[in-house]
């Protein structure tokens, strides 16, 4: 569920960008320029697919303490990113438009793969964020089935809200959308902030003090189905230590009155009207 959600926000946020660069296309009547808008989206996406292939790659050949401080450290990574692209998106979306279509406009007058570099630059940054926290989802456990396809299903969905943001044919308040997403994803980086203190600490770089606050057998993510989809999906652990608790806490606390109390919630379906 974790891979699911975060896939499927990063994706809209790229499908938004590809949607309001052919939309401005198509206002300026030169639609024979959208292959190059694909071009770029395409070569994009093969490269965060390598790199986090490569990323993973090396990970996955790592053991013991180094181990778990590079996976901590992906950990928090990622938590920040997460936490910069849910404000960013509020603070400064309605400015994208504006933006990319100057871009474009620039892109136009060079010629050449000028279109395509504006598409590709704008899309890869989502590309590569989106492979760091599919990682980051990784961590602490073996990689699966379910989270590759959760990925891939949040891709889909993306690429299909996309298409119909594009084509206008369905209404989607994505204010809202990006608003409940965005809070979910905030109880997803507080689990992260959670889990980076624990491969820390196994690492030894941080003290243990209390190593379990309480130990609930009943709700041990390794049994319960339920209770594995609780540890993906917000970082849930049957038996925390203080640090853990304290980390989850000091970070959703102040960060979600933060976001909740964020002013010009974007309207970001108006980022591409045409």
């Amino acid at each position: 569920m974790a891979a699911f959600l975060v896939m499927l926000r990063e994706g809209v946020e790229a499908a938004l960008v590809v949607a309001i660069l052919l939309a401005y296309l198509k206002r300026l009547d030169r639609t024979a320029e959208a292959h190059r808008v694909w071009l770029g989206t395409a070569v994009a996406v093969l490269v965060s697919i390598a790199a986090g292939a490569i990323l993973f790659a090396t990970i996955g050949e790592l053991h013991g303490a180094v181990e778990q401080l590079t996976e901590g450290i992906i950990a928090l990574a990622a938590a920040g990113l997460l936490t910069w692209m849910i404000f960013w998106m509020s603070r400064q979306s309605r400015a994208i438009k504006g933006h990319l279509e100057a871009r474009v406009d620039s892109a136009l007058t060079s010629g050449g793969i000028a279109l395509a570099a504006v598409a590709f630059f704008a899309v890869l940054r989502e590309g590569l964020e989106s492979a760091l926290f599919l990682i980051s989802t990784t961590i602490g456990e073996d990689a699966n089935t379910a989270q590759l396809v959760g990925g891939v299903l949040g891709v889909l969905g993306a690429v299909i809200i996309g298409w119909l943001v594009y084509h206008g044919g369905t209404r989607i308040n994505l204010r809202v959308f990006f608003r409940i997403t965005g809070g979910v994803i905030l109880l997803f980086a507080a689990g992260l902030v959670a889990t980076a203190i624990h491969e820390f600490q196994e690492a030894g770089v941080l003290p243990i003090l209390i190593e379990h606050l309480w130990t609930l057998d009943w709700a041990d993510p390794g049994g319960s189905t339920f209770w594995e989809f609780m540890k993906g999906l917000f970082g849930w652990r049957h038996n925390p230590s203080l640090l853990m608790l304290a980390g989850y806490f000091g970070y959703l606390i102040p960060i979600g009155v933060g976001f909740l109390r964020s002013s010009g919630t974007p309207k970001v379906q108006e980022l591409v009207q045409s």
